[in-house]
């Protein structure tokens, strides 16, 4: 019989990060945290949840913006202490400033250069 395996919050204080990855194109789209209620949470409605580290309160990604995420594999590391999501992207942008990930800047010599798709103006959705 397997061992059950849950994800360990007391090595972050409650918190676990969550390497979220797009299903399809396998890009990495954010890094959020978790907490166990935002775990349950994504569990029960299969919905990527977090925990906003700046508003102290769970964030069901795509409740504002409409760019949800629809959890279709959970991946646990062999700490049990951090999770890579493979996630439908509904809307196609996961990062709040309109790119399609949050990883939309690369070190080119000395200095970070945009290289990501901007999918949406963040001023016209987060009125």
């Amino acid at each position: 019989m397997d061992k059950i395996i849950e994800p360990n919050f007391s090595k972050g204080d409650g918190l676990i990060p969550a390497i979220v990855q797009d299903l399809e194109s396998r890009d990495i789209l954010m890094l959020a945290y978790m907490n166990r209620q935002a775990w349950e949470a994504t569990l029960q409605t299969g919905r990527a949840t977090y925990w906003s580290r700046s508003r102290q309160a769970l964030w069901v990604k795509g409740e504002t913006s409409g760019n949800f995420q629809m959890v279709k594999n959970v991946f646990i590391d062999c700490d049990s202490d951090t999770l890579l999501l493979q996630v439908e992207q509904i809307g196609k942008a996961a990062c709040h400033t309109g790119y399609k990930s949050c990883f939309y800047r690369k070190l080119e010599g000395k200095n970070f250069v945009v290289v990501g798709e901007k999918i949406f103006d963040p001023e016209e959705v987060y009125k």
